[in-house]
């Protein structure tokens, strides 16, 4: 599994409605909406970087309201819960 996170600046500032529209993308399993330089960060996980590429490339960068984003990868994951088992990767 490849996680990233997407830290997203939005035109309009209509983040709920920018979020709610990044969510139907697969791979996009949360929104975190948060103050500082960035609106908006969404966690990415996805089976392998093609698709992570695509999503960003193609489908996010693509979302009407997006202004620019810049994007963290995962290189390790500490959690108190299973992931793989959650997200069926």
């Amino acid at each position: 599994m490849v996680t990233a996170f997407v830290l997203i600046n939005v035109q309009d500032k209509n983040v709920k409605r920018i979020a709610e529209q990044l969510l139907t993308m697969q791979g996009i399993t949360e929104i975190h909406v948060v103050a500082g330089e960035y609106d908006m960060v969404a966690v990415v996980r996805v089976t392998n970087n093609q698709l992570l590429s695509e999503l960003i490339t193609e489908r996010i960068m693509h979302a009407p309201g997006i202004l620019r984003t810049k994007t963290l990868f995962s290189l390790q994951c500490f959690s108190n819960v299973d992931l793989k088992k959650v997200f069926g990767a």
